[in-house]
C-alpha cells in the first residue's frame, strides 16, 4: 500500500506524518487529580508500546498536573480540551506537549483564534479533532444534519483559521462511531489537505466488539494509505487499546513489534488443551518487543507444513510435542507438560 504523503510535525520527541512510522496513542482513564494512579497508568501504557498519551483536562485547575507529569515521564502528553478554551491557554502556558481541541464543543471562532495565537507563541502543536456528534452550530444550521461532508467542512475551516494566524503544526481527526461515515470523511479530507491525520472509530464500544469495529475502519483507512497516528477507542483498560493498535499495524504490515502467534483453530484431532495453552502463552509473551512469528499447532496436520514460515513453533501429537523452525523439525519427543517452557526458552534465546 502507498501511504499518503503528509506534512511532518513533531510532538515532544515523536515525529508524525511524512515518512515517519504510524504512531500508536491512547488516552488516560484515571482521575487527573490522582497523581500516582495517573503516573502508574502512563508508565504501564509506555511499557505496552504507547507513543503518545492524551489526557482529559476538564477544568483549569486540572492543568496543575502538567509540570509534574513532564518531570516524571518522557512520553509526550496531549491535553484534551472541550468547552472552555481557557483550559487550552493554561495548559500551553504550563508546557503541555500538544493540545487537542474540538471546535464543535468550543463553538466560538474568536476563542479558537485565541488558542491559535497562543499555540503559535508557545510553539504547541494542535490536533483539530472533529467529531460527528459535536459539529458546531454554524455548520449544522446550514446542512441541518451531520455527516462526512460536515466534518470535512469544519476541519477545512479551522485549518484555514490556524494558517491565517501563521501556525501550521497541526494534525486533524474526523471521527464518527459509524465506520462508513468515518472512512468517507477521511477520504474527502485527504484529497483536499496534506495535514497528518489521526485515525480511529470513536466510541467503538467494549473490548470485543470495539476491537472488531476499529479493526475494520482503521484497516480500510490504512489500506487506502490514510493515517499517521491511530487510537483504538475502547470501553476498557487502555492497555488493550495499545495492544489492539499494534495488532492492526502488524497485520497490515506497517509496524513489526511483538510476538505474532499463528495457532490452529483446533478440531477433533487435537489431543491437548490448545486454547488454554495459547491464552497463557500470549499473556507470558506480552512484554516482548522483538518481532517473531510463533506457531502453536494442535496436531500433525497443522504442524510444520502449515506453519513453515514461522520463526519458531511447536506442534502436538497424542503425548509429545515437536519443536520446529522455518518448517524444519529441530527437536522431538518433548513431554506435553514441558512444551510451553521449552517454547518460551527458545524464544528468550532468540530475542536475547
Amino acid at each position: 500500500m502507498n501511504r499518503r504523503k503528509t506534512k511532518k510535525i513533531k510532538i515532544g520527541n515523536v515525529f508524525i506524518g511524512g515518512d515517519s512510522p504510524i504512531v500508536v496513542q491512547s488516552m488516560l482513564k484515571t482521575k487527573p487529580d490522582d497523581l500516582q494512579e495517573t503516573l502508574n497508568q502512563i508508565r504501564a501504557l509506555k511499557n505496552a508500546g504507547c507513543e503518545l498519551i492524551r489526557m482529559a483536562l476538564p477544568e483549569i485547575d486540572t492543568c496543575k498536573i502538567i509540570p509534574f507529569l513532564k518531570k516524571e515521564t518522557d512520553i509526550p502528553i496531549i491535553g484534551d480540551v472541550h468547552f472552555n478554551h481557557n483550559i487550552a491557554l493554561k495548559a500551553m502556558e504550563l508546557g503541555i506537549d500538544a493540545i487537542r481541541i474540538n471546535p464543535g464543543t468550543i463553538n466560538n471562532t474568536r476563542k479558537v483564534k485565541e488558542i491559535a495565537h497562543i499555540a503559535k507563541e508557545t510553539k504547541t502543536p494542535i490536533r483539530i479533532g472533529i467529531n460527528i456528534g459535536s459539529i458546531e452550530k454554524r455548520i449544522l444550521g446550514k446542512h441541518h444534519k451531520p455527516g462526512a461532508h460536515t466534518m470535512v467542512e469544519s476541519a477545512l475551516y479551522y485549518t484555514k483559521l490556524f494558517e491565517d494566524i501563521g501556525w501550521t503544526e497541526l494534525k486533524v481527526s474526523l471521527k464518527a462511531s459509524d465506520i462508513y461515515q468515518t472512512i468517507e470523511a477521511y477520504r474527502k479530507f485527504s484529497k483536499l489537505s496534506d495535514y497528518p491525520l489521526h485515525i480511529g472509530i470513536t466510541e467503538a464500544g467494549p473490548i470485543f466488539s470495539g476491537v472488531i469495529k476499529s479493526s475494520i475502519g482503521i484497516g480500510i483507512l490504512l489500506h487506502l494509505g490514510i493515517g499517521d497516528t491511530i487510537r483504538v477507542s475502547l470501553t476498557g483498560n487502555p492497555i488493550y487499546e495499545v495492544v489492539a493498535a499494534y495488532h492492526i499495524l502488524r497485520d497490515m504490515g506497517l509496524r513489526k513489534r511483538g510476538i505474532n502467534i499463528i495457532s490452529c483453530p483446533t478440531c477433533g484431532r487435537c489431543k491437548t488443551n490448545l486454547m488454554e495453552f495459547v491464552e497463557e502463552f500470549e499473556k507470558d509473551m506480552a512484554n516482548i518487543d522483538k518481532y517473531l512469528n510463533v506457531a502453536i499447532m494442535g496436531c500433525e496436520v497443522n504442524g510444520p507444513g502449515e506453519a513453515k514460515e514461522a520463526d519458531i513453533g511447536i506442534a502436538f501429537s497424542a503425548n509429545k510435542a515437536v519443536l520446529f523452525s522455518k518448517g524444519t523439525i529441530i527437536r522431538t519427543g518433548i513431554p506435553r507438560e514441558m512444551a510451553k517452557d521449552v517454547l518460551k526458552e527458545e524464544i528468550y534465546n532468540m530475542t536475547a
